[in-house]
């Protein structure tokens, strides 16, 4: 059978880290970025002696995270050891949650090819990260133990997921909850949100599930496709030549684009777990629990339709500003200053959505880094709108902001970018670039209309980039029309 006979059957196990200033059970500073084994202590050495004491901003970010999701939040949930040896693992064990988590239930809503679909969870526990084995080209190994003990949430799904369009969907919204919590930064590439998928096949039709393969720690929605597809893929082969998947634990190899097993996947025993003796049982009450529920914001889904609704946005642009919490507030703060119904909304979410997103791909720079405020993006807005500045000109003004800030105003007289709306300036530039193309000038005059834009181009090319293109247009189409 191809491919396309068998279904997918998947879940995630998705790794956020809390946005806390210290790690869960210590002082230290969760910080990105220092020099190896420079934010550590004897807590998170694992010294002998020591006692971990809990973070209590920890069990407020998991209540919030798991209020959002629709969890119901365990009056009293407990501290497990999960065992195993790791070199970056200094305790010889991890602490986390196994039989009693601090949520239950709840489940993420997305859509794939206008299809909605309710992906549920199984559970959200909290746990410490461990340390990072560093290996380098000659095979040496050294360990830093910086990330030992940074706060993770563990949010576990079920196998609801059935493609990686799915899956690629169901974190993208996740992603966009959690920043929109201000529990997690959504920084795949510094590992801040990063999952497991546990992937398996089975004939179309067949209610029995397939064994299932776990694919470690992947932080690239790109590699998380190509990972699925690849391990689909190869164990549809395996089934087909008679074989049987195994389960284990696989990484995936992106320089490859192909999955390699790493070790015989472990069960919930082979941890051995136990309840953490040197910390008591978390008892949340009710009161703790309304309190943080008073305080959850507008949650993506809800955000993007007050966009469609409100704004008449369409589904893809609220879609992309939602994306990221500090994009739609950039967004909305932009607005509020240009001022204006749905007509400005769009004109701001194009620019958003357009030539600010270009600069900060191009920078890497998350929205609290631009230089750009938005009041500066509305000022831009409403010198566009007066015709003091043309579209190449805004763009080089938006990008002197995005990168340095200042007023827009200020930008435009330092460059010289004013538009130039005089028509005596104007008719001047049309004349040469008239007398410059004849042969043009008679294809156009014998019925070829799609040259104007050729003309356009050459006088705003002679200008610039200033010259004012209604006026532009108007003058060629007189001259060209006239003659």
């Amino acid at each position: 059978m191809p491919v396309s006979d068998f279904e997918v059957v998947m879940g995630l196990e998705v790794h956020a880290q809390l946005l806390t200033r210290t790690k869960i059970f210590c002082g230290c500073s969760t910080a990105f970025g220092a020099e190896p084994n420079h934010h550590v202590c004897p807590v998170c050495l694992a010294l002998p002696g020591v006692l971990p004491r809990l973070n209590a901003e920890v069990v407020e970010f998991a209540v919030r995270t798991g209020l959002a999701l629709g969890c119901e939040i365990q009056p009293k949930s407990v501290f497990a050891r999960k065992n195993y040896f790791y070199p970056d693992l200094p305790k010889g064990y991890q602490i986390s949650q196994y039989e009693l988590p601090v949520c239950l239930g709840g489940g993420v809503d997305i859509e794939v090819d206008g299809v909605p679909k309710r992906i549920r969870l199984t559970r959200i526990h909290m746990e410490e990260d461990a340390g990072k084995s560093v290996h380098d080209a000659l095979g040496g190994s050294a360990v830093d133990l910086n990330r030992a003990g940074v706060p993770l949430l563990e949010i576990v799904s079920e196998p609801d997921l059935r493609s990686v369009d799915e899956a690629v969907a169901y974190l993208k919204e996740l992603r966009a909850i959690l920043m929109a919590l201000g529990v997690n930064d959504g920084n795949l590439e510094e590992g801040s949100f990063r999952c497991d998928a546990n992937v398996s096949v089975r004939p179309r039709g067949q209610a029995a599930l397939g064994q299932r393969c776990e694919i470690k720690n992947m932080n690239s929605f790109r590699y998380l496709k190509q990972a699925v597809e690849y391990e689909v893929a190869r164990q549809v082969e395996l089934v087909e030549a008679g074989g049987k998947v195994e389960q284990e634990t696989r990484l995936f190899d992106p320089d490859r684009g192909e999955t390699r097993a790493m070790r015989s996947k472990e069960d919930a025993h082979d941890y051995r777990y136990f309840p953490e003796p040197d910390l008591p049982p978390l008892l949340v009450d009710a009161a703790f629990v309304e309190r943080v529920r008073g305080t959850l914001p507008e949650l993506p889904r809800a955000r993007a339709a007050r966009y469609r609704e409100a704004l008449q946005l369409s589904a893809y642009d609220a879609g992309v500003l939602v994306a990221d919490a500090g994009v739609a507030g950039f967004f909305d703060a932009a607005l509020a200053a240009y001022g204006g119904g749905p007509e400005r909304a769009k004109k701001v979410a194009n620019w958003v959505n357009g030539e600010v997103a270009r600069l900060a791909n191009e920078t890497g720079l998350a929205p609290r880094d631009w230089k750009l405020a938005p009041a500066a993006l509305a000022s831009l807005l409403r010198l566009l709108d007066a015709g003091t500045l043309g579209g190449p000109g805004a763009k080089q003004v938006l990008e002197v902001l995005f990168r340095e800030g200042g007023d827009p105003e200020a930008v435009v007289k330092e460059k010289g970018l004013a538009q130039v709306s005089d028509e005596g300036a104007i008719e001047a530039a049309v004349d040469e670039v008239l007398a410059a193309s004849p042969v043009e000038v008679e294809r156009y005059r014998g019925g070829n209309r799609k040259l104007i834009g050729f003309f356009v181009g050459q006088v705003m090319k002679r200008m610039r980039g200033k010259g004012n293109p209604a006026v532009v247009n108007a003058l060629l189409e007189k001259k060209l029309g006239g003659a």
